[in-house]
């Protein structure tokens, strides 16, 4: 089988643009993990960025500091695993379900 080192690196380009699009739309992805029953909740974006932290009156306990912070790191986890699914959504559309390495895309 004979390759064209010039479709080759065609390919490449084409991919990487790709990838830059994509993202650029990830900075539009946002997910929103909770814990505690929706006492403590994070946004988190498609960079991983938190964009906003919203901790309810009723998980505030000055005796129970540690419950508070179980449950700050338990909505973080949950809204990491939810833009990872987006991620991996927005990238399974973008490579035609093509397996990519694990952890390329956060995964």
């Amino acid at each position: 089988m004979n390759m064209n080192p010039m479709d080759i690196l065609k390919n490449f380009q084409n991919i990487q643009s790709k990838l830059s699009e994509a993202q650029e739309r990830m900075k539009d992805v946002t997910a929103v993990g909770t814990s505690g029953g929706d006492m403590v909740r994070i946004t988190i974006n498609g960079q991983m960025d938190v964009q906003k932290v919203e901790i309810s009156p009723e998980a505030v306990d000055p005796n129970d500091i540690e419950m508070l912070q179980d449950l700050i790191l338990a909505a973080f986890t949950d809204a990491m695993e939810k833009v990872k699914e987006s991620i991996k959504e927005e990238m399974s559309g973008l490579t035609g379900g093509m397996d990519l390495p694990p952890g390329l895309m956060g995964g």
